[in-house]
């Protein structure tokens, strides 16, 4: 079993980051593997519903089917995986544009192949400052529920506070929440993959 997080910060190692990391600490606790991929590493343009002729042509052939920027790399490695956590800062008191360009290409490309996320658990966290978490773990979430995912949720919200890189580890709580989002997936996928083996 796999799982990918997506570092959807400006900020490449920073709150979000470490958050996800936690994350995954309990993952791989429970042998669970994963993969960390940050966009500030990656070149992905808006979604774009058409090829200049014909709209939402993604539904026709079940991805995008725009493959010059780094979107249908991870992509793939979405398709494959067992699993999602999407994370962002709060900018504007809501997701980054990284994030937002990233999940309408994730959501459109989709609906051509819906399995491509259907019942596959997914969680959103948000690293932050001061305000505007609930709306952005709320932007994730709907996210997922659009696409059929299976929300993981924590003792309380997926959000953990700091402003400077690192400072969300002082956020005794919000860590809390992070380890147990852990266990919580790790619990859903082994059920999963245990039924699926019957």
């Amino acid at each position: 079993m796999k799982v990918i997080g997506i570092n959807g910060s400006a900020r490449k190692d920073g709150n979000t980051a470490i958050i996800i990391q936690t994350i995954f600490e309990k993952l791989q606790e429970n042998e669970i593997e994963t993969e960390l991929i940050q966009l500030p590493d990656l070149h992905i343009e808006p979604c774009r519903l058409c090829d200049g002729r014909e709209c939402l042509v993604c539904l026709k052939k079940g991805s995008c089917i725009f493959i010059n920027d780094d979107f249908y790399i991870v992509y793939e490695k979405i398709k494959e995986a067992d699993g999602l956590i999407l994370g962002s800062p709060v900018y504007g008191a809501d997701v980054t544009t990284k994030m937002k360009t990233f999940i309408d290409r994730l959501g459109i490309s989709s609906l051509g192949d819906p399995d491509v996320l259907r019942r596959k658990p997914g969680a959103a966290v948000a690293a932050v400052r001061r305000a505007g978490g609930m709306t952005t773990v709320d932007t994730l979430n709907h996210f997922m529920l659009f696409r059929e995912m299976l929300v993981v949720g924590s003792t309380y919200w997926n959000m953990v506070y700091g402003k400077d890189a690192g400072d969300v580890r002082d956020d005794d709580e919000g860590m809390a929440n992070m380890r147990n989002i852990g266990e919580n997936m790790a619990w859903l996928l082994k059920k999963l993959h245990s039924e699926q083996g019957k």
